[in-house]
């Protein structure tokens, strides 16, 4: 996972109107918290920080204050809704040699059996690994996979020193036969047939 600097400012402005105030200057308003550390409010340059997040949303980040520098991880990204800006961060305080928890996206590689149909059932998996070897992916491969089979969270091959978070017997990927054309028809079919009986019933008045 990649690590990237940031200069981190101090914050001594708070509330709806500060935020406009630092996000115009084209800075993102943060919180970093952890390990017992009273919260600091900090702004981070926009500009870097999104191009830091193109890392993935566990990039290590080095803060970079005027009394030293600080690694933390992104905790929590918050998002315009309409604007896609990143509004605020919420940062985890984070040490060398420590482990974290984290959640990792999963990749599936491969191609199953012909006459297949492959279901992701989970995007990602939560694991707990050293704060600087977090993964950027893990994959899992379903090359030549037959009808039936289940890929378990607990058969994803982990990196070393990684612990598995999530439930062992948690469904990430299923294989199955994939429906024949006259299924999908008949489904399609069925499917217009419970949509016009929905129309026809007559509606109750309100009270």
């Amino acid at each position: 996972m990649a690590e990237v600097r940031l200069i981190a400012e101090t914050r001594t402005e708070f509330g709806k109107g500060g935020a406009r105030r630092t996000r115009r200057a084209g800075k993102i308003p943060a919180v970093l918290y952890g390990h017992g550390l009273d919260p600091r409010h900090l702004s981070l340059p926009a500009r870097e920080f999104a191009h830091a997040l193109k890392g993935g949303a566990n990039t290590v980040l080095t803060l970079e204050f005027p009394d030293g520098d600080q690694l933390a991880l992104p905790k929590s990204v918050v998002r315009h809704p309409l604007r896609d800006y990143v509004e605020h961060v919420d940062l985890l305080v984070i040490r060398r040699g420590e482990k974290v928890t984290v959640d990792i996206q999963i990749v599936v590689t491969g191609e199953a059996a012909s006459g297949t149909l492959v279901l992701t059932e989970a995007n990602s998996l939560s694991i707990e690994v050293e704060a600087m070897s977090i993964p950027e992916s893990l994959t899992v491969d379903i090359d030549g996979a037959e009808p039936g089979t289940q890929i378990l969270a607990g058969d994803v091959r982990l990196p070393a020193g990684a612990t598995l978070v999530t439930d062992t017997e948690a469904l990430v990927v299923s294989v199955q036969n994939a429906p024949t054309a006259e299924q999908v028809e008949a489904e399609t079919e069925q499917a217009e047939a419970d949509a016009g009986v929905e129309r026809d019933q007559p509606q109750t008045p309100e009270d």
